[in-house]
């Protein structure tokens, strides 16, 4: 999805530069990686969405690493949760990007009950949207999920060996 964002025509002027060349992130699409316990693939967007919906283009990565699963949601909305719910593409995950910095538009209760995160963040700052909103956060304490948040805990760092997940917050 082009855009017509100074930070984009940078991005695009960057790739340029040094010769490379962009695949479009859509499902299915497959980031290499030499380490053979890890698998890091695009599971939306699913389909076409209307450019008005620009949320729901987000790229959103499964990332497996031995037998733990992080979703990284990005800004993708209830429209493209569905989809992706739709071909049966979500399943237990042991962290969860909160979409869309936790808008009430992202992260719907049906999406949280088939992924049940054990744990989840939020990435997000100081805005004038109410983000991340009280829906949301109910939401999210529904599954009982542990929530971490990076506008009161600062960068939130998750390792894995591929059996457990630790967690450590750095202001």
């Amino acid at each position: 999805m082009s855009h017509t964002t100074q930070a984009f025509k940078n991005f695009l002027t960057a790739v340029k530069s040094k010769k490379l060349t962009i695949k479009t992130a859509q499902n299915g699409v497959i980031i290499p990686d030499k380490d053979k316990n890890t698998e890091i693939k695009f599971i939306a967007p699913v389909k076409t969405y209307a450019q008005s919906d620009l949320n729901d283009w987000s790229g959103v990565l499964m990332v497996k690493h031995g037998a733990k699963k992080f979703l990284l949601t990005g800004d993708a909305e209830f429209k493209s949760e569905n989809d992706m719910m739709a071909k049966k593409l979500i399943s237990k995950v042991d962290v969860l990007k909160v979409g869309h910095h936790g808008a009430n538009t992202s992260t719907s209760a049906k999406f949280l009950s088939i992924a049940r995160p054990t744990y989840t963040a939020i990435s997000v700052g100081k805005n004038s949207y109410g983000h991340p909103t009280a829906e949301t956060i109910k939401r999210l304490n529904a599954v009982k999920t542990k929530i971490y948040r990076t506008d009161k805990s600062g960068n939130i760092i998750f390792t894995s060996n591929g059996k457990t997940i630790t967690v450590k917050t750095v202001k």
